[in-house]
């Protein structure tokens, strides 16, 4: 295994264990965490956003790259992952059972409309 497959693969199960506990602990109320929650999923994602700077950076590309396309599918892509995770909400935690089941399958069709954008049809 390449130092940059294992630096990536720590970092990676490091940050998304602590953003899922985190998501966790921000949406049981069971848990009464919402506070800490908050704090350990955004240090979770702190960690998964270094980790993709690290990797580019072992890859010897620049960390950010400035151009219309990838701007263009990155906003593409937080909305319908925010889409998504509204549905998942509605559902979930506000009761509002098929509005929400429909919100979040429109936010998984914009997902999977990034696999042509980012490809390119052929």
């Amino acid at each position: 295994m390449k130092k940059k497959d294992f630096v990536t693969l720590i970092m990676s199960t490091i940050g998304g264990i602590l953003f899922a506990l985190g998501m966790c602990m921000a949406l049981l109320p069971e848990w009464g965490a919402m506070t800490q929650g908050i704090v350990i999923g955004v240090i979770g994602a702190v960690v998964l956003l270094a980790m993709v700077l690290v990797r580019r950076k072992m890859d010897g590309k620049p960390a950010i790259v400035f151009n219309g396309k990838a701007i263009g599918t990155t906003l593409f892509g937080i909305l319908g992952a925010i889409v998504l995770g509204v549905g998942m909400c509605m559902t979930m935690i506000w009761n509002m059972m098929v509005s929400g089941i429909i919100v979040g399958i429109v936010g998984i069709v914009l997902l999977l409309c990034l696999i042509p954008i980012i490809k390119g049809l052929k």
